[in-house]
């Protein structure tokens, strides 16, 4: 007998036969009347058990997969508890599948793991036939926010997009995305000894994400062809689904290009001003490409979310020119299809590439394809206030039908940042069920019956008990502290009220705002407060790299007890805006679009320390959070910056610790208040506004 019999025989040899092992019943493709989870199977000896329990193995395996290929499970519990269950799981379901080992594999019929995987893929399966049978939207972003585990987003835009997916999913908006696959992402990040950031670049392969080749109408991998100067680059499409959402994302790594073509999706925001022309290139005049080639004729709008897609336009345009028509003509009769969201009142956010470099790259394109000039295409670029750049927002300006800012205050900076266009606004929200954590959603369900389809529900938050919304934020914030304090050297402290900071580390933002005082602070918060920053710089910023020094460094000599967390993402993000006692928000008036951080705190109970910028001009109402400063903001940064310091120490020491630890009933009217706001911000209802006002859907 080999070694491996005669452990199987030890194993064995105390079992009463015959046993019963459950298996799947629609990993069968069993359906029978009583739609029973399992069927049952008797086996009478060792090996009868082992040939139907590798035959279980197989089927939860295939159940595992089927899973995988779909993003639903990143908003839906009963998915994840799938995930969750796997002895390997540690935050990616992709990595907790592909490291399961084979004694693990021989596990996996054990308990409830088998029931629990055939009744999530029951549930997505009637979730995702219900789907609009034909596609109507296209929706254009550089980046997508799907889960942690994709790294094809850097903060806050590809968040939304990702929202924007999820919301258009559940609503069954006949939507379909369009992006880049990044082989590399947006980077990890650590911080040195210095506390200067660092940038790692995993390599990341889509097999390994959940997306395969995106299949033609013939049922052939599609792949297109893209213009650069006079040479034209392949394209490869692959697609993944986000529920009922497909997403498609264009890949230049292919043998039969040049090594420079190949990099071209190599990184998001990585390289220099020549490979992002490239890459918008691609993304737009190679997204609607791939569409076509997929079978998508039926679109009749094109959103770009911010103007990296805008080159779309071109080919819009390129599509419904007809012959020896006027240019202006053809123009008009594209801008029909497309609509605009621009996301930045900050300038340097708005790409814009000097003419002769679009003239390099598309001067031929624009002769042979679209029949017009240089002129032509040069001008669909150029600023009505005048100027030599060619800017990308000007020509999705140019080439829309509809153009909205992301808030009602970011509208009326965007109609002065570009005079005489008719930029209306659109508030950005958040997905409710990817943003509310684990105890927040047992809290909803017992008080707040259909607020997961319907997340208006939320205004009836003044019911939620005392008790069990202070245990409910009890228990997030124990969750938070618990996996800090795992990274941290001197543990956070539960008793404390803690404050959260986490962005995008650019200097307008202001992250070191709450130190602007040291002494002030420490006699106001020293024993009382602690503070968790978040955030990462870009790549190129070198000022928003100093500045994490610098707020690591003032963090470590006050006695207010700061710490710097690494690789802020959507997992830390969710960590964080529920783990917190209070949210805050101070960047540069009028530089916040939105700022959605914001609305997933209060979304979970989290009041907001924010100055009145973006959605909290809105949202805020006096019993739902603070605001910091007033409303007009001073010409001189300096003066700006004292004067909201003072703000935010007065409002910390005279009324937030106060309340905090005097008035915990009043506290937790301003935790339920802040829910109710929160009905008002989610992608929901920005999905039925976009659907309603500018899908015309």
């Amino acid at each position: 007998m080999t070694g491996e019999a005669a452990a199987a025989n030890v194993r064995t040899q105390h079992i009463r036969w015959p046993v019963t092992i459950a298996v799947p019943q629609q990993a069968c493709g069993w359906r029978d009347s009583a739609k029973q989870p399992v069927r049952l199977f008797k086996a009478s000896s060792p090996w009868q058990a082992s040939q139907i329990r590798g035959v279980v193995r197989l089927l939860l395996l295939n159940l595992l997969d089927r899973l995988l290929s779909n993003y639903y499970w990143a908003w839906h519990d009963d998915a994840m508890a799938v995930f969750r269950a796997l002895p390997t799981f540690a935050g990616n379901p992709y990595d907790a599948v592909r490291r399961l080992t084979s004694e693990q594999h021989e596990r996996l019929e054990e308990g409830d793991l088998p029931a629990l995987a055939q009744a999530a893929v029951d549930s997505m399966d009637t979730y995702v036939a219900a789907a609009a049978p034909e596609r109507r939207v296209a929706y254009f972003s550089a980046e997508f926010g799907i889960h942690e585990s994709l790294p094809l987003y850097s903060g806050g835009l590809g968040v939304l997009a990702g929202d924007h997916l999820k919301s258009a999913s559940d609503l069954n908006v006949p939507l379909v995305g369009v992006g880049l696959v990044y082989r590399r992402g947006y980077f990890h990040q650590t911080i040195d000894d210095q506390g200067m950031q660092h940038e790692e670049y995993p390599e990341m392969h889509p097999l390994e994400h959940g997306f395969r080749p995106a299949l033609d109408p013939q049922g052939r991998p599609a792949q297109v062809s893209v213009p650069l100067d006079s040479r034209e680059v392949k394209v490869r499409v692959w697609r993944t689904d986000v529920g009922r959402v497909p997403l498609f994302l264009l890949d230049t790594d292919l043998d039969e290009n040049a090594a420079d073509d190949r990099f071209i999706t190599s990184h998001l925001y990585g390289g220099d001003r020549e490979l992002r022309v490239r890459q918008e290139i691609v993304l737009g005049i190679g997204g609607l490409r791939a569409l076509r080639e997929l079978g998508y004729e039926a679109l009749d709008t094109f959103h770009l979310n911010e103007g990296h897609a805008a080159f779309m336009c071109l080919e819009a345009i390129c599509e419904c020119r007809r012959f020896e028509e006027h240019f202006e003509v053809s123009r008009a009769r594209a801008a029909g299809r497309v609509v605009f969201t621009t996301h930045t009142p900050v300038p340097a956010g708005h790409d814009v590439f000097p003419p002769e470099m679009i003239a390099g790259y598309l001067g031929h394109y624009a002769e042979t394809e679209i029949h017009c000039s240089v002129d032509d295409l040069l001008s669909l670029g150029a600023s009505r206030s005048g100027g030599p750049a060619f800017s990308m927002t000007e020509l999705a300006l140019h080439v829309s039908r509809s153009a909205n800012g992301v808030s009602t205050r970011h509208g009326e900076v965007s109609r002065a940042m570009f005079p005489g266009r008719p930029i209306d606004s659109i508030t950005n929200g958040v997905h409710h069920l990817t943003w509310c954590a684990p105890a927040t959603v047992r809290l909803y369900d017992d008080y707040l019956n259909g607020w997961r389809t319907n997340p208006r529900l939320l205004v009836e938050a003044h019911t939620l008990p005392d008790g069990d919304l202070a245990a409910a934020h009890r228990a997030n914030k124990l969750r938070m502290i618990e996996q800090l304090n795992e990274m941290l050297p001197d543990p956070l402290d539960p008793d404390l009220l803690t404050i959260g900071f986490a962005r995008r580390f650019a200097t307008y933002k202001r992250a070191g705002l709450l130190f602007h005082d040291p002494d002030r602070l420490t006699d106001i918060g020293a024993g009382k407060v602690q503070l968790v920053v978040a955030g990462k710089a870009h790549p190129q910023d070198e000022a928003g790299k100093r500045l994490i020094q610098e707020v690591i460094r003032l963090g470590k000599v006050t006695p207010v007890k700061a710490v710097f967390i690494p690789d802020y993402d959507l997992g830390l993000g969710k960590l964080l805006t529920s783990g917190v006692d209070v949210w805050l928000n101070n960047p540069r008036r009028p530089l916040e679009a939105s700022g959605t951080s914001g609305m997933k705190a209060s979304l979970n109970g989290v009041p907001n320390l924010s100055v009145l910028d973006g959605w909290w001009v809105e949202g805020y109402d006096g019993t739902n959070g603070w605001a910091i400063g007033g409303e007009a903001s001073p010409t001189d940064p300096a003066t700006e910056d004292a004067r909201d310091a003072d703000s935010l120490y007065r409002l910390l020491a005279e009324r937030v610790l106060p309340e905090y630890y005097d008035s915990p009933l009043a506290w937790l009217q301003r935790m339920r208040r802040a829910i109710v706001s929160s009905a008002r911000f989610t992608t929901h209802r920005m999905v039925e506004e976009y659907a309603r006002r500018v899908y015309h859907q």
